[in-house]
């Protein structure tokens, strides 16, 4: 798809390449984008100071007095060692509002790749409930895909199942040995929580009896030699919690594409395969049975230099099947993206180690992040000290009800205010998340994800609201719009802000920062704000210029519909 601000940057790459050529400079062209009142494009002269042996304002200068107007360049500027270049504005609202009000719901999209990317996220322990410490993997990995696929990819989104590790079979286990009436009972009636209490009295059995303990290695290695009784039970004892966590990642509108069991990878003998030309590298030692990698010369320190790809008894560790599964990854796809909790950096760059000696040319990029905290502290699912991600979702879904209440319990019914409750505590809960850079950690706060006011989705939503209100309230509307009347700085801010969401969807994407859409979404409510409060639109007199601010209301609604989808954030009509 073609967007109003690639034609003007364009023109002004191939503007800047005839003055380059006229000054007999080579180099190559990257527009920046400037400081507000600095122009629309920058172009940085410094890459040129040594070569020209000139000041970059000097060659600034120069290039600028080479730089004639075009259809889309108004005029240019040199200050700072930057030619700043400012676009002609007329010309840029008339295709802006052209484009978004033509495209619609497809508008921000880019042109087809034709490649496909594989995204791996959530990937948790199917042994109990999410918990909001990593509640961040799935609603990081789900806003990739959706960004990937407004950039136009062909996405597939999977879950890696660990149906044999050591945490599945502690939780069959703990279902075919304890009794139910044992087990502390769940406020949920859903089966990943009401399953969890067998895991965690289990694990408490392991650790204080070498006979449970035993027991539960035992299923470790029939599950590895792929028995099929002890596979069964396996799925039938994480089956159900499987379908709890799903059930949580619909109600925050997240789905996965494909599940893909590691037992896959050992049926197959691909872990063996793994394995054997593993220890035929010169990098290779074994200790005690077990084999391992020696890492250092590959920039791995301290303590972690032997990364072991099997136990003393032989069997495979959860990175060799880690390994089998990015071989066959590599088969499926163009390009990998995982997205990993902080604390998987080290075996992430063992794994990346391994599949370099094995030869591997794709290799995955990772996205790590910090988890969220609330201001209760840590939680663990292994000893019950924990806040389950449905409980944060009840609990934003709630606090936004009472807001609402709050604002509207005399005008709307109780299901309308239950609906609306609904929509702006799971935004709540997903742009507090994504609208922090993944590396960064999060206090989850609950004044600060419920804002009505500041950088929250609620802000958001309710310029979208205002927006279809007054649509909906426009009548005998004037057909004919006439764009140069959109000449206050309000209007044109505005319509600036709508013609780079397409560029934010392709940086966001090429930098695999999520955060990105988050802020172009509070930035353009913020400057959709300032144009209702300096523009009359339904009680403008004028009526090709109401039709005219009419038509940049529709468009931002578009927009802010548009990019609230894109984090998984329903874009409510009425707040």
């Amino acid at each position: 798809m073609n967007y109003p601000f690639d034609d003007c940057k364009k023109e002004i790459i191939s503007a800047l390449q005839k003055a380059l050529s006229a000054l007999q400079y080579n180099c190559s062209i990257k527009l920046d984008t400037p400081l507000e009142n600095l122009g629309d494009f920058a172009f940085p002269c410094f890459p040129l100071a040594p070569i020209a042996k000139k000041s970059p304002q000097v060659i600034a200068l120069e290039i600028s007095s080479k730089i004639e107007k075009h259809k889309w360049i108004d005029r240019v500027e040199a200050k700072g060692g930057y030619v700043n270049f400012f676009v002609n504005t007329s010309h840029l609202v008339s295709s802006t509002l052209d484009s978004v009000l033509s495209k619609k719901e497809t508008y921000g999209h880019l042109s087809k790749k034709n490649k496909k990317v594989i995204i791996e996220h959530t990937s948790a322990n199917p042994n109990g409930p999410l918990h909001v410490g990593r509640a961040r993997n799935p609603i990081i990995g789900d806003t990739i895909v959706r960004i990937f696929r407004a950039a136009g990819y062909d996405v597939q989104s999977q879950f890696y199942l660990d149906d044999m590790g050591k945490q599945v079979a502690i939780l069959a286990w703990g279902i075919h040995h304890i009794d139910g009436k044992d087990v502390v009972r769940s406020d949920y009636e859903k089966p990943d929580h009401e399953n969890v209490g067998f895991y965690q009295a289990a694990n408490k059995l392991m650790d204080e009896e070498e006979t449970v303990a035993q027991q539960i290695n035992d299923l470790i290695k029939k599950i590895e030699e792929c028995d099929k009784d002890t596979l069964d039970m396996i799925h039938a004892a994480y089956a159900p919690v499987l379908e709890g966590i799903n059930e949580s990642l619909r109600r925050i509108n997240i789905t996965i594409d494909q599940y893909v069991p590691e037992s896959l990878f050992v049926k197959d003998h691909s872990v063996e395969s793994v394995i054997q030309k593993l220890k035929k590298t010169k990098y290779c030692s074994e200790e005690n049975g077990a084999w391992y990698l020696d890492v250092e010369s590959f920039g791995v320190s301290g303590r972690s230099t032997k990364f072991f790809f099997t136990r003393s008894d032989g069997t495979s560790l959860y990175a060799t099947r880690d390994i089998a599964y990015h071989i066959w990854k590599a088969t499926q796809a163009d390009m990998l993206i995982n997205v990993l909790g902080e604390d998987h950096k080290l075996e992430s760059k063992q794994v990346e180690v391994a599949l370099r000696l094995l030869g591997v040319q794709m290799l995955p990029q990772p996205i790590f992040y910090a988890f969220v905290s609330l201001p209760d502290g840590k939680m663990s699912t292994r000893c019950g000290r924990v806040v389950y991600l449905d409980e944060l979702i009840d609990e934003c879904i709630e606090r936004a009800y009472m807001e609402v209440k709050k604002r509207r319990g005399t005008e709307l019914s109780e299901p309308a205010m239950r609906k609306i409750a609904k929509i702006v505590g799971i935004g709540a809960l997903r742009y507090n998340i994504i609208k922090v850079q993944p590396e960064k950690d999060i206090m989850f706060k609950w004044e600060e994800a419920l804002n009505f006011e500041g950088n929250a989705v609620p802000f958001i939503q309710y310029a979208h609201a205002r927006a279809c209100s007054i649509l909906a309230k426009a009548k005998d509307v004037c057909e004919k719009t006439n764009p140069v009347l959109l000449a206050h700085d309000s209007e044109l801010r505005l319509v600036k802000q709508l013609a780079r969401f397409p560029l934010v969807i392709d940086e966001a994407c090429t930098s695999y920062r999520p955060h990105l859409i988050a802020s172009y979404l509070f930035d353009t409510a913020s400057l959709f704000n300032q144009f209702y409060r300096d523009c009359p639109v339904l009680s403008e007199e004028n009526m090709m210029l109401r039709a005219s601010r009419l038509a940049v209301v529709d468009a931002a609604c578009i927009v802010l519909h548009n990019g609230l989808d894109l984090l998984g954030i329903t874009a409510p009509k009425e707040m």
